[in-house]
């Protein structure tokens, strides 16, 4: 009975594709481009003061720096990750855009 249904409603009711504006589309990727570039590039300023922090800790005999330094270094790790998964995994539940 739901096929039916889905059947008959995909005949009446027309696919909606939400198209951008003419133009607009370069400028979402220009954003979506400096957004990506802007996180990479803050990925590794956190690993640089990560790696400041376990090292100075160290030197200065601050353990708490260094504990703070190894969870930063951890947090830019499980980031890393999330860099690569999330924008795949986002346009994967979004699809075509087509309703």
């Amino acid at each position: 009975m739901r096929d039916l249904v889905a059947s008959y409603l995909g005949t009446i009711l027309p696919t909606v594709c939400p198209v951008a504006p003419p133009g607009a589309q370069a400028y979402a990727d220009q954003m979506t481009g400096y957004v990506m570039w802007g996180v990479l590039i803050l990925l590794g300023i956190g690993v640089i003061v990560g790696l400041g922090a376990i090292v100075g800790g160290r030197v200065f005999s601050m353990p708490h720096a260094s504990k703070g330094g190894i969870v930063s270094l951890t947090m830019m790790f499980i980031a890393g990750i999330a860099y690569m998964v999330v924008p795949p995994m986002v346009a994967g539940i979004t699809g075509s855009g087509c309703v």
